[in-house]
């Protein structure tokens, strides 16, 4: 009996062992190239953590918001940030959590958010700024407009999400599953698995692009990065989003904010034209386009048409 009991507990210390060591290794090769290290910023010593951000050009204030997602970083923008420096002055954050900000062990909510971007733009942009969000950003930045509409000129939405989906809340289930996520070996391993070099390629095809041939390569591999840098601690979002911590019905907020709306929509995004609507339905005075052959990051996938568009907006 003792020796059963011996030879399993070495088993699972070896198969622990193995984990941890795999889950070093996925990190680490993930980080290798360094592309997220082509532009210098700076940080933000915010109360939950450090944030990255960059500012360039010159101009009134533009802060550009990447889609929340643990794979997802400023390096979002960074076909955008060129055409756009040109008139304003720049700024771009790698959001808690996401690409080379802190990735504290804690619940990511809707209104960590929101109290991220109101400070930043007090305490590092201080003037009244126009704001571009993408897909799940969409939620906080207009909650965020909600609270204190004083700091913000105008709010772009690109592909925000849908209003049912904003709805979502955590059950017992999500709960549970997000307490698996937030362990240290075993979570990381299924975060891992989750956020492999396959699965990253996978969400260019099937989500992020339109034209599966002009996917970059490096473009994959910066998301790759940016999902695994910190060891693995990226899951402390993913935990969250995924337990619809990050989500809150903002329904009730649309048509009580006066600051000046546009919604920026992909036609070849699934559903696109009625999740625009059902926005437009609760504030008539926000303003629509649509932009075509792209899917979800035109800012990606067609730069040059985003850009004529954003310039009319603002």
């Amino acid at each position: 009996m003792k020796h059963k009991l011996r030879n399993c507990i070495l088993a699972t210390a070896l198969t622990g062992a193995g984990i941890h060591f795999l889950n070093q290794t996925v990190n680490r090769t993930a980080c290798m190239k360094e592309i997220l290290s082509y532009q210098i910023g700076q940080y933000y010593n915010w109360k939950q953590g450090n944030i990255y951000y960059t500012k360039s050009g010159n101009g009134s204030p533009l802060l550009l918001i990447h889609d929340l997602h643990p794979a997802s970083s400023s390096y979002e923008w960074k076909k955008m940030m060129i055409k756009l420096e040109k008139n304003h002055t720049v700024y771009t954050i790698d959001l808690l959590g996401c690409g080379r900000s802190d990735k504290p062990n804690i619940t990511y909510t809707n209104f960590l958010y929101v109290q991220l971007l109101n400070s930043f733009i007090k305490e590092v942009i201080g003037e009244r700024t126009d704001v571009v969000a993408t897909g799940n950003s969409a939620s906080f930045t207009l909650m965020a407009c909600n609270m204190e509409k004083n700091l913000y000129r105008r709010i772009i939405l690109i592909n925000p999400q849908s209003l049912e989906e904003c709805k979502q809340i955590p059950t017992k289930k999500n709960i549970m599953f997000k307490h698996v996520i937030d362990c240290p070996i075993i979570g990381t391993f299924i975060y891992n698995t989750h956020f492999n070099e396959l699965n990253i390629h996978l969400l260019f095809q099937e989500r992020y692009y339109y034209k599966k041939q002009v996917i970059s390569t490096k473009m994959e591999d910066a998301y790759f990065e940016s999902a695994h840098i910190g060891n693995g601690a990226g899951r402390y979002l993913y935990s969250s989003m995924i337990s619809h911590y990050t989500n809150i019905d903002i329904s009730h907020v649309l048509n009580k904010i006066e600051n000046p709306i546009f919604i920026i929509g992909s036609r070849e995004r699934k559903h696109s034209v009625s999740i625009v609507d059902s926005y437009t339905k609760r504030n008539k005075k926000i303003e629509t386009t649509y932009v075509s052959n792209s899917r979800y990051l035109p800012q990606l996938e067609t730069p040059d048409k985003l850009d004529g568009i954003l310039t009319m907006f603002i």
